[in-house]
Formats: C-alpha cells, structure tokens, sequence
C-alpha cells in the first residue's frame, strides 16, 4: 500500500468549513483526518499551519484528553502527507483559577492517590481554592507548582505514544504580555464586548468588564474591576466571592490596583485571543464547547478582535466503562494505565474511529477493541479482505499513522485473549512452545518477531489481572495435592488417551462432557477435576482450548496424575 492521499475535487463553502459539527464529514473520504485537511487548506493557510488543542492542568491527565491531541496529531500528518509544514500546540491553560478539590491526584510516576492521602500535601491544595493552577504548590513538592506538575504529567502521556506536541502556558503567555494587546482592546471597547457576549450568557450586567484581576492581598482571581486606566495599563478592583459550581470562593474583599497582566480574560474571550495570539488555523474540541463557547469565540474573533476563528471540529466525549471520564471526580484511566495493558499503536487506533460517535472505553472488554486492531492491520498487509472500499482505503491511510513506523514484514500478533491464557505461567519456553502449538507463532518466525509476539502476553496477564476476570488465573506447575474417587480417575486417564489422538480444543471439549457421562460423574465436577490439576482451583477458562494450547506432554502427564 502506498499511503499517498488519494486526489479528489473539493468544493468547500465557508458554512461547511465553519460548521464544527460538518468539519470532518465527507463522502470522498474514508479517514476522517483527511476530510479535516481538505477544510483546513480551502482556507489557504500560510506554512506554519498551526493545529492547536488545550485543556487546563486541574487533575490527573487521562485518556479523554487524548480526544485533542492524537485527533489533531492525526489532522497534522494528513497534511505533511501533503507536503504542509505543520505546528502542532497544546496550551496548558494554567492561569485557571482552582474551582474544587479533585477526589484523586497522582504523582510523576503515575500512582494514582486519593486525595487525603499521607503522601499528598493536602493544604497546599485546599487553601487555594480560587487561585492560579501556576500558584498553588505542587502538593508533591516535585514541581514548581500545581499546574506545572500536572502539566508534566500530560506532556508525559504524550510522550508514552510518541507525539511530538509543543506545550504552551498561558501564565507565561500572561507575564510574557502576550495576551496585553488584546486585553487592552477588549477592555477599550468594553460595551461592545458586553453587549455581544450577553447574546450567549445570561448572566453578563451593565457592570461586567473582560478581565478579571488577581488579587494582590490573596492572590485568588475573584477581582471584580471598578475603574480601568488603560493610559497606565491598570485596573482597579475589589476582590469579592467567586461563585464556582455549587460552592463560593470567598474574595477578601481587598481594593486594590492590577496591571494588565496580573489578571486574565475570561474564558470566552480568551480562547478567541488565544487564536489571535498563536495564529490558529484548527482546533478540535467537545460538543460542550460545540454549543457553547465555540458560538461566541468565532462571533468575537470576527466581530471584535477582526481576526478569522480557525477550522473547527466537534467530537463526542467517550465513557470509560460507561460511566464519563473526570479528573476531579477520580473516575480516570491514564495513559499509562492503558498502556500497561496494550500496545500503543492498539492505543492510538481507537482514536481513528469516527470522532462523531460516542464510544466506551471499556477496560473489561479490551480483548475485543486489541481483535479490531489486529484485523486492521492483517488488511493493511494484505493477510485479511477490507469489507469495501471504504475500509481499504481507510486502512491505507490511518495505518501508518498508528505504528511507529511500518515494518517490511507483517509484525506476528497473538490473540489477546491467548496471551492472556499464556500469562498463566511465568515459564517463557513453555509461553512459546504453546504459542506455536496453537500456529500463533510462524515456523519461520525470526527470534525478533517471536519476542515481539510474546511481548502481549504480560499486557493481556495484566489485563487478567486488573479485571479479575476467566483468565485470571495461574498455572500449577507442580502437581497440586489431589485424591480423586475411582470413576474421576478413570475418566481423566481416557481424557488422556483421547489428548494423544488430537490437538482439536473443541474436540477435547467434547470428550470432557463425554467421559464425564461415560463414568457417571456430574459434569461440573469433572470440570472442577480438571481445573485442580492444572489451575489448582475450582474454576478457570474453557477448559478443553487451555488444554490443547498446552504441551501436550506435560498435559497427558498431569491428566495421569504422573507430575
């Protein structure tokens, strides 16, 4: 396969290329990353085109974040394929005030902690409610602050899948009075500003003013501006109560004098500013936004801040394990978790799918998203027939996207669920000979691929073992101590006999049902025999698959009760 962007006639209006939840959509194309491309160079953008994402650093980074960032990073590649010089950006919107106290917090190694815990400096987080994430403590005293810790934590995750992102603070933007120019103008036509953001918020009065100030006293940003002096660049103010949810920040009620830059614009308009500042040419972002923010931002950029919003595009917040993701209420996976699991290019595939369809991320059900990603690779290599022509072209372009790079040879992949079975036990030759028994490792296998293909086998026991689900079990490499009644003894001995003539798993399935019949012995008990010797417990995975994975000399000796 070639990779190379099939050529197509695009006609896009400025309707569909501003429309968030159009961007994206097109039936002359199979990857949607492609179709954001085609919007993106209809507005003739000049070299850098600037692809940005952004999320404010309040908690424990996860998965959903990655809706933006390998999204964009997909967006980015379609259009170096076409010989585009692209900027790909994140700003780390640390300026943020502290609204609520997250249920869960996790240090630089990815250990996840209750919040309370001995290991957090909870004060530090607690007594700051309401100020900057860049000016609370590192409740780890690891980093120069809150939001710098969890910043790295992000700039890690992206890291661990390998996409080169420019992280960008607006704290430093703030101090570097990046954001000045704009503040300035907003503020010297602070009517205009409030008569157009009061058509999207309700909540906005003949008093609101587009800043808000830090307070010198408390440091907390719950300003509110009583005169502006923009010949000396100042505002006065009076801290009073933020309200942030269902809870109010208490201002300290102190009066006193702010520059421009010892304050922040408010979200509505600081995203259009963010624009302006970086030159933004695309940005993905959730249908929260999508019917929210986004309505005012493209109205302020075009009609206050004379600046063209970028090509934007929606996508649908995923679940995890049905219920949805939040960093402050603790119900998370991070990348790292996910990635002790599986492969990062399985990882980085889940975000190929379509980013208009809701999906759960389920952890239980990993098996099954591993199985997608296998069949879309067989289809690249020609080892497994597209559904259609959708399919293979979508194939052609996403793959290379997902892999580090693409191998002249097709990587050996064995089944998730059959490494899971392989993690049973810790003994590496027996992994293999199983492996090949089963014809999941090639004969002509090199030594590189067989690593690679057993190197599932200590994600999917992982994956056994933080579901607790049928193959969380291990092996019993000694005989376990057993004393079974003549007619079990007897079925297991032609349970044996029956192993040497096939290496068939439903057929020793079969047999298990029918010795059992044969002796006279409830099913359920036979199977509980079987899993005895071998598992050392009453229960485990289907029972004659395992066994015809097995050696089939250690399985007719443990059968026979021999060791």
């Amino acid at each position: 396969m070639t990779g190379e962007v099939p050529e197509i006639d695009v006609d896009l209006d400025e309707d569909a290329i501003y429309d968030p939840y159009a961007v994206g959509t097109s039936d002359q194309r199979a990857f949607w990353a492609d179709a954001v491309a085609d919007a993106i160079l209809e507005t003739e953008p000049d070299d850098p085109i600037v692809i940005k994402g952004g999320v404010s650093p309040s908690g424990v980074p996860h998965i959903g974040h990655f809706n933006e960032i390998l999204r964009s990073y997909f967006v980015a590649e379609a259009l170096r394929d076409r010989g585009r010089e692209v900027r790909q950006v994140f700003t780390t919107d640390d300026k943020d005030p502290l609204r609520k106290i997250p249920r869960t917090l996790a240090d630089l190694e990815w250990t996840i902690v209750d919040f309370g815990d001995d290991a957090v400096d909870s004060a530090a987080v607690g007594q700051n409610l309401g100020k900057p994430y860049t000016d609370i403590p590192d409740p780890f005293g690891c980093c120069d602050s809150y939001g710098a810790h969890f910043t790295n934590l992000l700039l890690d995750a992206a890291d661990l899948v390998d996409v080169p992102i420019e992280f960008v603070s607006n704290t430093e933007l703030y101090e570097a009075g990046e954001f000045e120019p704009v503040t300035r103008d907003l503020l010297s036509r602070a009517d205009e500003a409030r008569d157009l953001l009061s058509e999207y918020q309700d909540s906005v009065d003949d008093e609101y003013t587009p800043f808000t100030p830090q307070c010198t006293e408390c440091g907390k940003l719950t300003g509110e501006v009583t005169s502006v002096d923009l010949d000396a660049g100042e505002v006065e103010y009076t801290c009073t109560d933020l309200e942030a949810g269902d809870r109010t920040i208490q201002g300290c009620g102190h009066e006193g004098t702010a520059t421009l830059r010892e304050g922040k614009l408010p979200w509505r308009f600081e995203w259009p500013a963010q624009w302006d500042i970086l030159g933004v040419d695309f940005e993905p972002f959730g249908k929260d936004h999508a019917e929210g923010s986004w309505p005012s931002g493209e109205d302020i950029a075009r009609n206050l801040l004379d600046v063209a919003p970028p090509v934007p595009m929606v996508y649908e917040w995923f679940t995890l394990n049905g219920e949805a993701l939040s960093s402050s209420s603790g119900n998370v996976v991070t990348v790292a978790e996910v990635l002790e699991l599986l492969e990062p290019e399985v990882f980085r595939y889940f975000f190929v799918k379509n980013p208009r369809k809701q999906r759960d991320f389920s952890v239980e059900t990993l098996d099954q998203l591993v199985d997608e990603f296998d069949r879309f690779e067989r289809v690249y290599f020609g080892d497994a027939e597209p559904r259609d022509e959708t399919e293979a072209e979508l194939v052609e372009r996403a793959y290379p996207k997902i892999v580090d790079s693409v191998s002249q040879q097709q990587p050996v992949r064995i089944p998730y669920t059959f490494a899971a079975v392989l993690g049973m036990t810790d003994d590496l030759e027996l992994r293999e000979t199983m492996a090949r028994r089963e014809g999941h490792l090639p004969e002509d296998a090199t030594p590189e691929q067989v690593h690679g293909a057993l190197a599932r086998v200590e994600q999917a026991r992982a994956w056994a073992e933080r579901t607790d689900n049928e193959y969380n079990y291990r092996l019993a490499e000694d005989l376990p101590d057993v004393d079974f009644d003549e007619a079990t003894a007897a079925a297991l001995d032609d349970l044996a006999d029956f192993v040497e003539t096939t290496d068939d798993g439903e057929e020793i399935q079969g047999e298990i049902y029918e010795a059992a019949k044969r002796h006279e012995i409830e099913v359920s008990d036979f199977f509980s025999a079987g899993y005895r010797l071998f598992l050392d417990t009453d229960q485990g995975p289907r029972l004659g698959p395992f066994l015809a994975a097995l050696d089939e000399a250690f399985v007719l000796d443990r059968l026979r009760r021999e060791a």
